[in-house]
């Protein structure tokens, strides 16, 4: 529930109280509420419900809400008339969970953090992130999501966007970036120091760890958990929902990524490095405009589009706003804002979701080579356990990409020419040269040879394999 306290010029006294009485609205007028004798103050209390369709009702019908307008929250309330209110709003056919525009500013705001506090416990996940990535314990991961303070960063943003707030804009976009660079920095600091120390040895391939290399490999179910957390963010944010834990979720599509990016440039491997920092600002990226498009489908807009639009609502000359925002006196130049940090998210969208899905053709491609290369008759009795392939970004630093292929074979049973088989299948059908590395596993199966299934599977755990011979070419 929400009391609403409204400073009224005398002229338009007559106007507020039609509207609120049109509406069944019970209300208080208090008198000389101003150092000017004439202004008058109105309250009144509403569901949150209401709140947006009670104002929008006001400045049509010529009110001007921006000299002194409070929207307060209040506990219950005692009056003739406010039953009717909950059965129309709350529970009737006007029912509506959608909050009002100054409300879901003022939400967003709250939710930010003073720069000690935010970098402090961006820091402070980053490293339980990275310190979960390496011990590949998901519980730790989730951990690190928990205590990540990205939901109210990103929600500002899409906020500020959605409602042209420079302000908003600047804030949420600086923090996000700030907070990335943090994040690596601290999983960076991180790795050098258990290396240093010999907590965790130099040598280790990072990029085998199960956690991690669900991080470097990025797909499009990646995006899929982004799009949707922002989605969700900004649905609980717009609506009387809590935005808590969406917050776990939309860390969980960052943090353990930036984490990621720092353990690779600790570990020096370019391949981790690249391939989790694709995977982060497509997160991100993503996060913020599926917050912008849900606040935009429900109708969070700045509250004039043109000059003539104001000056037809309530007759008076557009400004700008204390908190920053405008309300269009420039016409469509006071939009340039908010038009330029969309633009931004969505050219950076296109381009590292262009690199995003040429990775996944490849991979795809790679994965369908491997398969058909190991169809051939004389390797029959292998079976398939996983491929990875490294980003394709790598080429970029003049290194050639390489398809880690592990195998499953009979006890003692060679096949020395696997990986150039492997190799000159995917060259053919990728195009692309590629360097091949074959782990050998060595296993025995016994029962129906036709019931085996040769498809990638999830291996065990490394340390539980029996002995592996790799061949690498």
């Amino acid at each position: 529930m929400r009391l609403i306290k409204l400073l009224v010029a005398e002229e338009s006294r007559s106007t507020v109280l039609d509207v609120l009485e049109s509406e069944n609205i019970d209300f208080v007028v208090t008198k000389d509420a101003s150092e000017r004798g004439d202004d008058v103050l109105v309250e009144f209390p509403l569901p949150t419900q209401a709140v947006e369709y009670v104002m929008t009702e006001l400045r049509e019908a010529g009110v001007d809400d921006r000299e002194y307008t409070v929207i307060a929250s209040a506990e219950t309330a005692k009056t003739r008339n406010y039953h009717e209110l909950e059965d129309r709003f709350v529970a009737g056919v006007e029912e509506d969970d959608a909050v009002a525009r100054e409300e879901i500013r003022a939400k967003a705001l709250d939710m930010h953090r003073n720069k000690l506090t935010y970098y402090s416990m961006t820091l402070f996940s980053a490293l339980v992130a990275a310190a979960g990535l390496l011990m590949d314990s998901p519980a730790v991961v989730v951990g690190a999501m928990v205590i990540a303070p990205q939901v109210g960063s990103a929600l500002i943003a899409g906020v500020g966007i959605s409602l042209n707030d420079r302000r908003m804009i600047r804030m949420g976009f600086t923090q996000q970036l700030f907070g990335f660079a943090a994040a690596i920095a601290g999983a960076f600091v991180l790795g050098l120091v258990l290396q240093s120390g010999q907590i965790v040895t130099a040598v280790l391939d990072v990029s085998t760890i199960g956690q991690i290399t669900k991080r470097i490999s990025p797909g499009l179910l990646s995006v899929l958990v982004a799009l949707c957390a922002g989605a969700a963010g900004a649905f609980g944010l717009a609506t009387a929902l809590p935005v808590s834990l969406v917050g776990v979720m939309i860390a969980a599509a960052l943090i353990p990524a930036a984490a990621a990016v720092g353990i690779g440039m600790a570990w020096g491997l370019p391949s981790v490095a690249l391939g989790a920092i694709l995977l982060l600002v497509v997160n991100a990226v993503a996060v913020n405009v599926s917050a912008f498009l849900v606040l935009w489908y429900l109708g969070y807009r700045p509250e004039a589009w043109a000059p003539e639009e104001r000056a037809a609502t309530d007759g008076t000359e557009a400004t700008t706003t204390a908190d920053g925002g405008d309300d269009g006196g420039d016409g469509f130049g006071a939009y340039v804002p908010a038009a330029i940090a969309l633009a931004s998210l969505l050219v950076v969208f296109v381009g590292a979701g262009g690199m995003l899905a040429g990775q996944v053709a490849f991979d795809n491609a790679v994965n369908t080579a491997v398969e058909d290369a190991m169809e051939q008759e004389e390797y029959a009795e292998l079976e398939l356990a996983s491929v990875r392939t490294e980003v394709g970004m790598i080429r970029f630093l003049d290194r050639t990409p390489e398809v880690s292929v592990v195998v499953r074979r009979p006890a003692d049973v060679p096949y020395p020419d696997l990986a150039e088989s492997v190799r000159q299948q995917v060259q053919q059908e990728t195009d692309r040269e590629v360097h091949v590395s074959v782990e050998f596993v060595e296993g025995q199966t016994a029962g129906d040879q036709r019931t085996r299934v040769r498809r990638p599977s999830a291996l065990p755990d490394a340390a539980s394999r029996p002995r592996v011979a790799p061949a690498h070419l």
